[in-house]
């Protein structure tokens, strides 16, 4: 099992150094959240049953490539994960120049979580249709996987329409980085199975994993795709626990040692001591469709 970490709950002045120290503990990933812009109203939430946003517009945000490949250069192993990127929000273009750039200086440490977006006044601040944010964030998709894989792309869309472009270099992964889709809607783990390499799901409960795993499995074969779609999820730090999600076919758990950010970095030397050894080598249960 993979044990990661959400930089998203820890206070932002601890991010370079809670990284520097996952990364010589052996810890596998931080994830960075991001957002464009906050307007100031808000409405809506990414977790069901909640009427208010769980941000406030005034949140500290950062753009994710240039933070992470700031870290990227002071760390040696660890990977950097987007938790998640709003791929609808921007050209192609712009997505895959950055996404490939921090693949390559990172040595290839690159695990690119990727959504459709919760906060429509998000998209109006920009002039986009959050209505049709999913066939954008699908297009969008597929456009960046041309230009990371193919020698000349030209591509005549919906939503982008360019003639032949070439798009070098290509990262270091064949023939992309890691793709995990964000979200829990049918649309979600459609994306997880036809085109991701992994799932992050946000409202799913602890024992609704293993049915939507199986759902993605049997998409997966539908689409004639081999391989496993990785899930990653949010937990606690507990052995045992781990253990249980590792069965149910979680394979990375971004977990929370700490109970404040004050006691974050001591925290997670406790865990790297205590638990991490015994959990990085538990097998992992692969979903069957």
């Amino acid at each position: 099992m993979k044990i990661g970490i959400s930089l998203g709950t820890l206070h932002p002045s601890l991010w370079v150094e809670a990284t520097r120290e996952a990364d010589r503990l052996g810890y596998e990933s931080v994830w960075m959240p991001e957002h464009l812009v906050i307007p100031v109203t808000l409405a809506g939430s990414p977790h069901a049953g909640d009427e208010h946003p769980p941000i406030p517009a005034n949140v500290p945000v950062f753009d994710v490539f240039s933070y992470l490949g700031f870290l990227a250069g002071q760390t040696a192993q660890i990977h950097f994960g987007t938790q998640v990127y709003n791929i609808g929000l921007r050209h192609p273009f712009v997505v895959a120049r950055a996404v490939t750039t921090l693949d390559v200086i990172s040595g290839g440490r690159v695990e690119f979580g990727i959504g459709a977006s919760w906060l429509a006044a998000e998209w109006e601040a920009i002039g986009l249709d959050f209505g049709t944010r999913g066939r954008r964030v699908d297009e969008a998709i597929g456009v960046c996987q041309k230009l990371w894989r193919d020698e000349v792309v030209e591509h005549h869309g919906e939503f982008f329409d360019f003639p032949p472009v070439m798009f070098e270099p290509k990262p270091t992964h064949a023939p992309w980085p890691p793709l995990h889709i964000g979200g829990d809607g049918p649309a979600a783990l459609r994306r997880a199975a036809t085109v991701g390499d992994g799932w992050i799901p946000m409202n799913h409960t602890l024992e609704e994993i293993p049915a939507a795993a199986q759902r993605i499995a049997q998409l997966q074969s539908d689409a004639g795709r081999a391989g496993n779609v990785e899930i990653t999820l949010g937990g606690g730090a507990d052995l045992d626990d781990l253990r249980r999600r590792a069965d149910m076919g979680i394979g990375r758990a971004l977990v929370k040692p700490w109970r404040s950010s004050k006691d974050a970095l001591e925290s997670m030397r406790r865990f790297a001591d205590g638990v991490l050894p015994h959990i990085v080598e538990h097998p992992v249960t692969t979903p069957s469709a």
